[in-house]
């Protein structure tokens, strides 16, 4: 459990730098390149073992980790888009509602536990995320033509978590989490840089040691926030659909209350109830452990 409240914290710090963003005009894009930088190397150093790039090649995660590296930034640009296109409330649905995926995979593939409390748990959840994430009255509001952006967001946050699983259950060793994290990262770190490349080539960049601090105070909580959460799926006392269900609806609580406390956040009536809803869900997927 205590892996899981780990990861829980060093995401909702994530929220938190990413609110500091708006706040001190950070680009985000520049801080986003160096965090992915950052995480990498701090994956590299807590590594107990030299780094041999042939060595890390040849492991069975290698191409998962690379292909997670770039769903990654893609699903982060994905987001970035919806938020334009369609609010923000969208895009944190999108984002959050995506447990069901791990959650379905979970139940199918290793055949997890499905008690009534557990089920009940779930979709209590699933309602808690969509309330609590709404800032407005009106709730969602998505176009036809928009459509396609928060589906992909939905799509990718639910592959990169059911990867995570699926790779770490099957080829990544004890001592390989740290290396695996950090192959993820180097990966969505590339395909930024390229990113960047191509800006510099069009005239469009321009760095700023405002952006690359801010990156740095953002990599290091987000590589322990996939440290913690690989480390809590591989312990025995909870599946993995406990894992993600606890764990998304609790970011959301976190940084929900975070919000108000440190940013002056208004919630409507439906946040509140949707707060009351993720405790609730919390506890009865717990207690069906």
């Amino acid at each position: 459990m205590i892996y899981l409240i780990l990861s829980v914290l060093a995401s909702s710090l994530i929220f938190i730098i990413f609110k500091l963003f708006s706040r001190y005009n950070v680009d985000t894009l520049q801080a986003i390149i160096v965090n992915y930088v950052v995480a990498c190397v701090s994956g590299i150093i807590a590594y107990s073992e030299p780094v041999d790039i042939v060595t890390i090649s040849k492991e069975g995660w290698f191409y998962g980790a690379m292909i997670l590296g770039i769903v990654f930034i893609s699903v982060f640009n994905l987001m970035a888009v919806t938020t334009q296109r369609n609010g923000l409330s969208v895009a944190a649905v999108a984002t959050k509602m995506s447990l069901a995926i791990p959650i379905v995979f979970g139940i199918i593939a290793y055949q997890e536990s499905t008690g009534i409390l557990k089920i009940i748990g779930i979709l209590i959840a699933l309602i808690a995320v969509y309330l609590t994430s709404m800032k407005t009255p009106d709730g969602v509001s998505i176009t036809r033509k928009n459509l396609i952006f928060p589906l992909l967001v939905f799509i990718g946050s639910g592959i990169i978590d059911t990867s995570l699983k699926f790779l770490e259950t099957h080829y990544v060793a004890q001592n390989d989490v740290p290396v695996f994290s950090a192959t993820i990262f180097g990966f969505a770190a590339i395909v930024g840089v390229f990113t960047i490349l191509y800006k510099a080539i069009l005239g469009k960049f321009k760095i700023s040691i405002k952006n690359i601090i801010a990156g740095i105070g953002l990599g290091i909580p987000n590589y322990f926030s996939i440290y913690f959460l690989i480390k809590a799926l591989r312990h025995d006392s909870m599946d993995s659909s406990t894992v993600f269900t606890i764990n998304n609806v609790a970011v959301l609580l976190v940084s929900t209350i975070a919000g108000i406390l440190f940013f002056r956040e208004k919630l409507i009536l439906k946040n509140w109830i949707g707060i009351i809803l993720a405790i609730l869900s919390i506890i009865l997927v717990a207690f069906s452990i």
